[in-house]
């Protein structure tokens, strides 16, 4: 029977302010049971931009939303020009420190769960297991007809076929793996359908303006009434879907401890918040439990 973390949990009136004090952490893990809340920050020192930390893309990118996506063909072949370009570069991205020591704290027993907001599969590909993917995946493409799941590189080779010669700049790369193009650059890029039914094919994602499937969320819930202490880990916490988790357990008076270099809309339910790159904090902070190959 695991214990929960002795570390004092007070609602604050006014968020704590960053610290670079790594202790609380380190504690809460050496006890164990902690279930870990990820954003696109973890992913940023593996080339993937965040939305909203320091350059962050939102400034200049306004992510596709689902009623743009189902109801306007030109903003669905504007998405998947971009995303069929982004994806070659979303492809080559690779775990980075903050990955592999999450990955190494489950190896050891330290965590009850993982819940990711980011649709890059770097959790899975630093190895760890079970991973709930809150947003989905850019992995899979389901059919918004027949509801028939395949696999994005088959997509991607179909797109390939239809798109030759289609090999513009970008300029950049957002969380979503959508590209900044420009619409002379996506021109009359050809949108591929669904092969069973005919049907409008989209990345197996949750889209602005879309809702997390209900199971899923439920899921979480569970993990997190489960769970001794919950880690955030480089989410600003802006949108519902990661924060209402946070919220979850401080109402049960479990301890929130946020690692993120920015304050976050979570700080005022946090133990602390660590302002610090998560590579270097999360690398530090298995150091100091003594746990190798992070």
């Amino acid at each position: 029977m695991r214990m929960r973390p002795t570390l004092s949990w007070t609602p604050a009136e006014d968020p704590p302010p960053g610290s670079t004090d790594l202790a609380p952490v380190a504690d809460a893990l050496s006890t164990g049971g902690v279930l870990v809340l990820s954003g696109a920050g973890i992913s940023t020192e593996s080339g993937i931009p965040d939305y909203r930390g320091v350059g962050g893309s939102l400034s200049r990118h306004t992510p596709m939303t689902y009623q743009d996506f189902t109801a306007d063909g030109r903003a669905r072949r504007r998405y998947w020009a971009r995303s069929h370009l982004g994806w070659r570069t979303f492809g080559r991205a690779r775990p980075n420190a903050g990955h592999r020591a999450v990955a190494a704290f489950a190896r050891h027993g330290l965590l009850s769960g993982v819940i990711t907001q980011n649709v890059d599969g770097l959790h899975q590909a630093a190895g760890s297991e079970g991973v709930v993917e809150l947003h989905g995946s850019l992995d899979r493409v389901v059919c918004l007809s027949c509801g028939t799941f395949s696999p994005r590189r088959e997509l991607a080779r179909r797109l390939e076929e239809a798109n030759v010669g289609f090999e513009p700049v970008a300029a950049g790369i957002n969380p979503d793996g959508d590209a900044d193009l420009t619409d002379e650059q996506v021109g009359d890029f050809r949108v591929m359908p669904c092969t069973v039914c005919g049907g409008i094919l989209k990345p197996d994602v949750v889209f602005f303006g879309e809702a997390v499937p209900p199971k899923r969320v439920e899921h979480c819930r569970e993990l997190v009434h489960e769970a001794a202490s919950l880690l955030v880990l480089g989410s600003s916490l802006t949108v519902m879907s990661g924060l209402r988790f946070v919220r979850q357990a401080a109402r049960t008076e479990k301890p929130v401890l946020i690692v993120n270099l920015d304050p976050t809309r979570g700080d005022r339910h946090a133990v602390t918040r660590v302002a610090l790159p998560l590579g270097t904090a999360l690398a530090a902070v298995a150091g100091r439990l003594g746990i190798p190959g992070h």
